[in-house]
């Protein structure tokens, strides 16, 4: 388990909430809707009506000329006041302007023109009833650019959204954050990964109808997140009957060669510069995917429905073995997922003041995986599987929801729902019985005159039966409009559950290793002797490790929370935002019991926005607050709930045949007063993970603060003509609390869960079993003061729908640095990716892991440009394009320790560059700060689309092509860090391209709505 606060509460009494201006704005559960408002005729009565589902509803018109519609379903409205009528679109979390007339003719009864503001294409008109910063895209708007097919895809054409190559595609960072600290919600209840916070359940992708984005400012109803926010809202039936069908064709001959990786050139390690370290050009991916919907109505003006199903069957061929093995029996991949997914949503419009509705999505991974031999000698691969199996992930969610009007000002919600996702495995060739057997194909590791053999075990590590995550939320909402005030409450619950783990496959592993000096201790820090010392091939340097790992728990989190809201119309032009959310969080370990209690974290928001001119064409905003995030379950299932992960080292005489285990074991004697040694065997574990379930009260510091997140920002939007608005924004974000875990001396070889960078206090257990606290100051820990920091300065110019084109840029020019990049340690790379132990990295471990650990976190990106659009040529062809021009990601160079302190991790993790040529030269070694080292390559990528509707169709029918990445720019998107592979052997892969963005590749739609 590798894994401040404000100073008054004066400070904390100034800090931000939902901003709105002069008009009503929405309190819904997790906004999930949006509003009308305007003037009109002072006394008149304005009506509103859906006309996709007949859905209408009357207010009057105040004394001061103002009228406002609150918690209306996304869509397409009328609206009427006095015989004149005016089409409007209504986007999700979003206020939009009709005025029959300004304030002062509203006032007067002088009625002018009608001016509208918003539509399916401006998905960012200037709102003035809102102070968050937003993106919102359209289902209209994403058909006609291109982008992947993907909830995150999308998200990464907002601004501050860059992606996180250390992890999956479906896990980007937020204005600087770690990506396990976004929140996303479909149709208002939360779908992200409740153990890990990485990843989120997802839907057809034709069943979105708008997608908004959240990158600041977020008002009081949202919470759990110190990143951004992802809410989803999807289609819904009318009294139109509408079906449709899809096919996207993008075979794997479409798609450019992988680059392949290589070594870099250094001038270190002559025998393997600049030489092939891993083929991948004959690499394969290509998919086809087909996609049905229908909707209409069950009762007119009542009852709808919507329905989508989707499947897509992919194809991934890949060679996963390096030429350092130059064969693997297992080392290329042949792969076929299926992605049969799934929506249904019914909505009931009892009359106009009371709406049900019900959702249920269905979201299921499905791979078959073949795995062959590989040979770098010719670079061939086989045909019999000698590895793989098959995997499923089964997502289901069902949701409901009522909204209630009562009256003109009053408006309640409640939703509830559960999401359960099973997880299941059949592993080829599994044999309990017996173990996993790594190292031997290094030629180094091979005794002479000893055959070694891969051994009849066919996995590495095998999950618990009956895996599965689940996750049930309650939330109450309730709006109030009192005079110039609208009162906002809301209740928001939710439990995580989870019962995860995962143990070595035939239950412990052999590893075969080799010394040049077997005299010396196999691991110091921890005390384990030498080679030589227990005979055999000891002598000559020659051992293997016992190595089991067991993680297993059934883990949950409560997480309550409770907001209020208060938008006051100060003047017509100038609405203040107060709100302030209260967030409970409880964890349990895997025996039931609370280890983690935070209670009452305060959550303030204060917003404004300054309708300048009282025509919605230029408004200031400003905000700041607060945002609390919830430890998720994964910490449970090792600090909390009885890991085990021990290592025990022998010298040996032979090879099994059969088992490919170590014979003629001798075990390497071990100094059980460095305080690693689990009691009652001769077994180390680093962390003290003996498989014995620990005490609570021995888990977590007391009184432990919750991770939490001050934002600021201020801006101004400008609508310079009636077809151009552009704008201009501030941020700040700085992280005040983090929890993480630390094995730090001071605490005796003991791990607990902590927040870094302050004094905590912790429970200590005596020899009579009895607890006594002890405080330890900062500096008694030896860590540093926590710091993350992000300030940006974002831009952009939008071009409406008009002249037959559509267009926006954005431009953020932003710093993210900080000594821990959060939850999460993207630094960490073997190749594979970044840590993905969420909330216990490997930083705080140890002090010297935090040594010169300041400088540019891995999410950091100075300058990214971002444009899409598209232009009509006629109504049969148009061209649409994204473009995301990005500034590299910082790089650094990690070595091993300068000095050989007790306890250290033994391995090239800290913050130094330079290469020992002896067992001890500190001279040799130099501090290198964080992102120290430049910065990988820029990257361009560029899509375009191509799009035919013919006329002969009735414009029903169209077929697109989409080309992605047009001129195959595979661009690095960070570097391997470690400089030595030992105290004195170079690693020949320092410096290393790693995680190439994707080759050019093209995909053929067809498609017909009716």
């Amino acid at each position: 388990m590798a894994s401040k606060s404000l100073k008054s509460t004066v400070r904390i009494s100034a800090l931000a909430a939902a901003l709105s201006m002069c008009f009503a704005g929405t309190v819904g559960a997790q906004s999930t809707v949006g509003s009308i408002f305007g003037n009109a005729k002072a006394g008149d009565q304005v009506t509103i009506q859906n006309t996709d589902t007949g859905f209408t509803r009357v207010v009057s018109v105040g004394s001061d000329g103002k009228y406002s519609f609150a918690q209306l379903p996304p869509g397409n409205y009328r609206v009427t006041s006095n015989g004149v009528s005016q089409d409007a679109f209504v986007k999700i979390n979003s206020g939009t302007s009709v005025n029959f007339g300004g304030a002062a003719a509203a006032k007067s009864g002088d009625l002018g023109t009608v001016t509208v503001v918003g539509s399916a294409y401006n998905a960012n008109a200037i709102d003035v009833t809102k102070v968050e910063s937003t993106t919102v895209f359209t289902a209209k708007q994403l058909q006609q650019i291109p982008v992947a097919h993907g909830v995150a895809s999308v998200a990464l054409l907002a601004p501050g959204v860059v992606a996180n190559s250390s992890y999956a595609a479906n896990a980007p960072s937020f204005g600087g954050s770690a990506s396990s600290e976004n929140a996303y919600y479909i149709n208002g209840f939360p779908v992200t990964n409740p153990l890990t916070s990485l990843g989120f359940t997802t839907l057809p992708f034709d069943a979105i109808d708008q997608e908004e984005v959240l990158t600041a400012g977020y008002g009081a109803q949202f919470g759990r997140s110190t990143g951004g926010v992802v809410n989803v809202t999807t289609k819904r039936g009318s009294n139109a009957w509408h079906f449709g069908a899809l096919a996207i064709y993008a075979p794997s001959s479409w798609r450019s060669n992988y680059r392949d990786y290589y070594y870099p050139t250094t001038g270190r390690v002559p025998a393997t510069d600049g030489t092939l370290y891993q083929r991948r050009q004959e690499n394969k991916l290509g998919s086809l995917q087909y996609g049905l919907y229908a909707s209409g109505p069950i009762i007119k003006d009542h009852l709808f429905f919507y329905a989508s199903a989707d499947l897509t069957k992919q194809h991934d061929e890949s060679n996963g073995i390096t030429r350092l093995s130059a064969t693997s029996r297992t080392g290329w991949a042949d792969r076929e997922y299926k992605y049969p997914r799934g929506l249904v949503k019914l909505d009931w419009q009892i009359n106009s003041n009371h709406l049900l509705e019900f959702t249920g999505i269905s979201d299921v991974t499905k791979q078959d995986q073949k795995l062959v031999s590989y040979d770098y000698n010719g670079f061939v691969h086989g045909s019999t599987q000698n590895g793989g199996g098959n995997f499923e992930d089964n997502a289901r969610t069902y949701i409901g929801k009522y909204t209630g009007h009562f009256g003109q000002n009053l408006t309640i919600s409640l939703l509830g729902g559960q999401q359960k996702v099973t997880h299941t495995q059949d592993l080829f060739g599994y044999n309990p019985n017996c173990p996993v057997i790594a190292g031997q194909n290094v030629a180094a590791n091979r005794a002479p005159g000893l055959t070694y053999t891969v051994g009849c075990q066919g996995a590495a590590s095998v999950a618990v039966p009956g895996a599965y995550d689940k996750t049930r939320a309650l939330r109450f909402d309730v709006e109030y409009v009192l005079g110039r005030h609208t009162l906002g409450a809301g209740i928001d619950n939710m439990t995580a559950t989870s019962l995860t783990g995962t143990q070595t496959a035939g239950g412990y592993s052999w590893t075969y290793n080799f010394t040049s000096t077997p005299n010396g201790p196999v691991d110091a820090g921890h005390g384990v002797g030498s080679p030589a010392s227990a005979g055999g091939l000891g002598t000559q340097g020659f051992w293997v490790d016992k190595t089991i790992i067991v993680n297993k728990g059934l883990v949950k989190t409560d997480q309550k929370a409770y907001y209020l809201t208060d938008k006051w119309k100060i003047t017509d032009n100038f609405l203040l935002s107060i709100g302030v959310r209260n967030e409970n969080f409880t964890n349990y370990t895997g025996t039931g019991k609370k280890y983690v209690e935070q209670k009452n974290q305060w959550a303030p928001r204060l917003g404004f926005s300054w309708d300048v001119n009282g025509d919605s064409s230029l408004k200031v905003f400003g905000n700041a607050g607060r945002y609390h995030l919830v430890l998720p379950n994964n910490v449970a299932v090792r600090a909390a709930s009885g890991s085990l992960f021990t290592v025990q080292s022998f010298t040996y005489t032979g090879v099994d045949p059969a088992t490919g285990a170590p014979t003629g074991l001798t075990p390497i004697a071990v100094d059980a007063s460095k305080g690693y040694v689990c009691p009652g065997t001769q077994a180390i574990s680093s962390n003290l993970e003996c498989g014995q379930a620990p005490d609570p009260r021995t888990v977590a510091a007391k009184n432990l603060k919750g991770h939490f997140q001050d934002e600021y920002v201020l801006g101004f939007q400008h609508q310079i003509t009636p077809t151009v608005t552009w704008g201009l924004k501030y941020q700040y974000r700085a992280l005040r609390s983090s929890i993480d875990d630390t094995c730090t001396p001071a605490l005796g070889g003991a791990c607990f869960i902590f927040n870094p960078g302050v004094g905590n206090t912790f429970l200590e257990q005596q020899p009579d079993g009895s607890f006594k606290e002890h405080y330890y100051s900062a500096e008694q820990l030896a860590l540093p003061k926590l710091k993350r920091k992000y300030s940006a300065l974002h831009a952009f110019v939008e071009h409406t729908l008009a002249n037959n084109w559509y267009g926006k840029l954005e431009y953020v020019f932003s710093k993210n640095t900080g000594n821990a990049e959060g939850q999460l340690n993207s630094d960490i790379d073997t190749g594979a990716g970044g840590q993905a132990d969420v909330a216990v990295t490997q930083d705080w471990d140890l002090p010297q892991l935090m040594v010169n650990s300041y400088g540019y976190l891995p999410n950091d990106r100075p300058h990214v440009l971002k444009a899409y659009g598209f232009y009509r040529f006629s109504k049969q062809f148009q061209v649409g394009a994204t473009a995301v021009i990005s500034a590299g990601r910082p790089t650094s160079c990690t070595s091993f320790y300068p000095t050989a302190d007790a306890g250290l991790y033994n391995g090239s993790f800290y913050h130094f560059c330079g290469i020992q040529t002896t067992a001890v030269q500190p001279g040799a070694y130099t501090p290198a700060p964080r992102g120290s080292l430049g910065r990988t390559q820029w990257t361009h990528q560029y899509n375009l689309q191509f799009r035919y509707t013919p006329t002969f169709a009735q414009n029903k029918l169209s077929f697109m092509l989409d080309i992605y990445n047009v001129f195959n720019e595979q661009v690095a998107q960070y570097k391997y860090a470690r400089i030595q592979s030992s105290r004195t052997v170079a690693n020949p892969r320092f410096g290393q391209d790693l995680s190439y963005t994707a080759p050019r590749y093209a995909a053929f739609t067809v498609r017909y709505d009716y």
